[in-house]
């Protein structure tokens, strides 16, 4: 995403949404407790507008939290019409929000229409049918496929947002919601792992011992399989794991579960580990061993590459005795990586390492 995109986002916590899902709490999740108002509104955009610098910028509001479109329509109006006239003048360029897929129907988008909104969102959470009925959600995956068709038809952009680790979920179930994904083929997509927050009915089966959380490592490297599906079907992943706030982080609001403030950063780097390790797992010994790595990158994946606290430096030092390993910046496209030990030279393709991956663990 470029550096002069920016989102300024409403939170509209559980407003329009009767259902408690059984992982969800969003006055925690936002940090908010009260409702919005086209005041509010106003405010929230005129202070970040303040604080964007000038020039060409795309600037895009987002309504979060809530399942927005089962909100009283005229509230919806309400809320939509700020925004508005902020398109009409030019000011914003995009107006996105999120709901659930049993509240989209024609007079919805209609309405939606009208008001000039890009981009609906559905919370999704997973296709198997048995994994949305123990997580409460209301509704079946037939309800999502048909919400999407109806999105499609009245050419909005289309995100979907995907968790894993829920009650009764697998790698096998999330993958398989991840390449229905993919024949969906939306606009973005997200992918939250399952956590335990206070104050929800899973924090009660939790604490009955009647759910235990992915641990971190099993939701990185459950992650890092669909990350891979996505990048290599094309489908842009606009976030990995749930944002950090005040409040959401281990020993707040967060019980137990998979959350690291960088989440991503593990996912991005463990890619990188697999696919390298995949290379040097086939060189001999000789050429590894008391030698010294040299890696060629675009400026963009050298931390990721490196590793959290140099992770993977250390992971290959270690694996394959190397004495060392250097990387270093070189202005090549982003998917292209260089390796150099000794007289060994190779051009890393990172979607083709990417597709091998997938075909070894039978993904695609």
């Amino acid at each position: 995403m470029s550096n002069n995109y920016f989102i300024i986002p409403i939170f509209v916590p559980h407003l329009g949404c009767p259902h408690d899902c059984v992982f969800c709490n969003q006055k925690r999740i936002t940090g908010l407790s009260t409702d919005v108002n086209s005041d509010d509104v106003h405010r929230i955009i005129e202070e970040h507008m303040a604080t964007f610098p000038s020039g060409d910028k795309h600037v895009e509001v987002a309504f979060y939290g809530g399942s927005f479109t089962g909100i009283d329509k005229k509230v919806q109006i309400e809320l939509l019409s700020v925004p508005l006239k902020y398109k009409n003048k030019k000011m914003i360029h995009g107006i996105r929000l999120s709901t659930r897929p049993d509240y989209i129907d024609r007079d919805v988008l209609d309405l939606l229409k009208e008001y000039k909104v890009d981009t609906i969102e559905l919370g999704v959470q997973s296709l198997v049918d048995d994994v949305l009925n123990k997580s409460g959600r209301g509704h079946n995956s037939q309800d999502v496929y048909r919400a999407v068709q109806l999105i499609k038809n009245y050419e909005f952009n289309l995100g979907l947002q995907m968790m894993i680790g829920l009650i009764g979920d697998s790698r096998e179930k999330s993958i398989y919601t991840a390449k229905e994904f993919v024949k969906i083929n939306p606009y973005c997509v997200r992918i939250y792992p399952t956590l335990v927050i206070k104050d929800t009915y899973l924090e009660k089966l939790y604490r009955e011992q009647h759910y235990k959380p992915l641990s971190l490592d099993q939701a990185v490297d459950m992650t890092t399989d669909l990350l891979m599906l996505f990048e290599y079907n094309n489908i842009h992943v606009i976030r990995v794991g749930l944002q950090p706030t005040d409040n959401i982080t281990l020993g707040r609001d967060v019980i137990d579960g998979p959350f690291h403030p960088s989440f991503r950063q593990l996912v991005e780097s463990n890619i990188y580990r697999i696919i390298l390790d995949d290379l040097l797992i086939n060189c001999e010994e000789g050429l590894l061993r008391g030698n010294i790595m040299k890696i060629e990158s675009n400026n963009h994946n050298i931390s990721n590459i490196a590793g959290q606290s140099s992770y993977n430096k250390k992971y290959f030092i270690q694996k394959y005795g190397f004495k060392d390993i250097k990387i270093y910046e070189r202005n090549i496209p982003l998917e292209d990586i260089i390796i150099n030990i000794g007289n060994f030279y190779y051009r890393m393709n990172r979607k083709k390492a990417i597709e091998k991956y997938l075909k070894s663990k039978s993904i695609i």
